[in-house]
């Protein structure tokens, strides 16, 4: 027996009940703006004054910082007391794991924590394969070698990431384009300043930690790294945003007095 129609669809239709949510695939630019306004520097829209509101956000807050620094002090505080491997790569583990409860059981966002307590994880594993706690550093150390090469190749193609990053942040113009950075010499030049300062970063990161880690220096490199982690990303994101808002604030400021 053929199926009966829907008697509250005219043409005989059934309407799809899913059809709310089946929404048109994303576009890469969406994509893009919005990692963009999700990354450190998209906390503060470009010629927009920084807070420390603003600050602690873009480094996850309170918990954020917890989550990014106890992990790694707990490592320098077990293996300074015990010289022990296992406990001193497990135990950053369970922490990491306690974040991960936690949140689960205030329904909140996992991606922080999941992403925290894996890169743990895969630090532990390394160490206890390779039976040398030194090795707890290394995907630290390759994924600022990564962001330092990707970083570089934006310079070299003339397409300095924080300038791309502040491209996605930017309100289109009057006709819809999105606004060319690259064609104000000002905005270029200190776009461009910025993204050196973080190759300096991820750079003063591996050229401190790759001799530490070279000659097994397990203590000094875990300190090194905590104070090269969050507090100095901290620091440059503040200075970050402070450059970018001279040239935006001052476009800002010179278009109200054409204005009047």
């Amino acid at each position: 027996m053929p199926d009966r129609p829907d008697p509250a669809d005219p043409d005989g239709v059934t309407p799809d009940p899913l059809a709310d949510e089946r929404e048109a695939p994303v576009s890469l630019n969406a994509q893009l703006r919005d990692a963009a306004r999700n990354a450190g520097i998209g906390q503060v829209a470009p010629g927009e004054a920084p807070t420390g509101r603003a600050l602690m956000t873009a480094i996850g807050g309170a918990r954020g910082i917890a989550e990014s620094v106890l992990p790694g002090f707990a490592f320098l505080v077990v293996y300074a007391i015990t010289k022990e491997l296992v406990p001193s790569v497990l135990i950053p583990v369970a922490v990491g794991a306690v974040f991960v409860v936690v949140r689960l059981a205030q329904r909140q966002s996992l991606a922080m924590s999941l992403a925290g307590i894996l890169g743990v994880a895969i630090s532990a594993g390394l160490a206890l394969i390779t039976g040398k706690a030194e090795s707890n550093f290394i995907p630290g150390i390759l994924i600022n070698v990564a962001c330092l090469v990707v970083l570089l190749v934006t310079l070299a193609i003339r397409r300095p990431l924080i300038g791309v990053i502040v491209g996605f942040l930017l309100p289109p113009d009057a006709d819809g384009t999105a606004q060319d950075w690259r064609a104000d010499r000002a905005k270029r030049r200190v776009l461009t300043v910025a993204t050196w300062m973080w190759v300096g970063l991820f750079a003063l990161r591996l050229v401190i930690e790759i001799p530490l880690y070279l000659t097994a220096q397990v203590e000094l490199l875990a300190g090194i790294k905590l104070i090269t982690g969050v507090p100095l990303y901290a620091a440059l994101l503040w200075v970050t945003w402070l450059l970018v808002r001279t040239v935006f604030h001052r476009e800002d400021t010179a278009d109200d007095a054409a204005a009047v």
